[in-house]
């Protein structure tokens, strides 16, 4: 069998996953970070929202702390015990100056040799629905925030210089390079999508099936590394 993806590097020790909203994670990255924990790998989350803006029939103030429970409890799913929230606005994400400053600090707390996550380009595939802004936006400030953490100059009262992170490897974009094999993970993957119910439920899809997605798109990128399941990641080099 020919592949056309590499293996994502793992010989790393801890990683923080920077997202921006709850359930951005789990729509493939959770199964490989299931695969890593269960390695024994130091996972972090650090979500730029709340995604209190996500739910139409529910009030942001109602849906804040709900989605933020379940991206906790998604998170426990697949060995995650430390979640942050960054509080910026749902839908109004920006790269800017105060988004660099927030990333930046939370990387020097965290230490990670590499970060997690998702999707940045403007599309999820070559002629998909447009990208989110929060994503995209969000997704272009990393490589920034990571040169700003390590400039002990810049944001000097937010932390001590980090300089050890090596690449940021971003989940489902359509230009990947590298994959993970997660044949062995991918319920634990599931499960932590089932983790979010409530905003499943809004989106009123009656026919949406947590398995069937997840494990569709996994056999489908299996192959492309030479394995039963994987998930594919672009990785930028720090």
């Amino acid at each position: 069998m020919t592949t056309e993806l590499e293996p994502l590097p793992e010989d790393w020790e801890r990683a923080i996953a920077i997202v921006a909203h709850p359930d951005d994670l789990e729509y493939g990255a959770s199964s490989a970070i299931a695969r890593w924990t269960d390695q024994g790998k130091d996972i972090r989350y650090v979500l730029a929202t709340r995604g209190e803006a996500g739910i139409d029939s529910m009030a942001p103030e109602v849906a804040a702390p709900l989605r933020s429970q379940e991206q906790i409890d998604s998170a426990a799913a697949v060995g995650v015990s430390v979640v942050d929230f960054l509080d910026h606005p749902d839908g109004l994400v920006i790269n800017g100056i105060d988004l660099r400053a927030d990333l930046a600090e939370a990387i020097r707390r965290h230490r990670p040799d590499v970060i997690i996550a998702s999707n940045y380009r403007e599309r999820w595939s070559d002629t998909g629905p447009w990208n989110h802004v929060d994503h995209r936006e969000l997704g272009r400030a990393l490589p920034d925030a990571v040169r700003d953490a390590s400039n002990r100059w810049l944001f000097s009262d937010r932390g001590e210089p980090w300089g050890g992170v090596r690449w940021i490897a971003y989940n489902a974009s359509t230009h990947p390079t590298h994959a993970v094999d997660v044949t062995v993970h991918l319920d634990a993957g599931i499960a932590s999508l089932e983790c979010h119910r409530t905003y499943i439920e809004a989106l009123g899809d009656p026919d949406f099936d947590a398995d069937a997605w997840l494990r569709s798109a996994a056999t489908a990128n299996g192959p492309r590394l030479g394995v039963e399941l994987a998930v594919t990641f672009e990785l930028v080099p720090a």
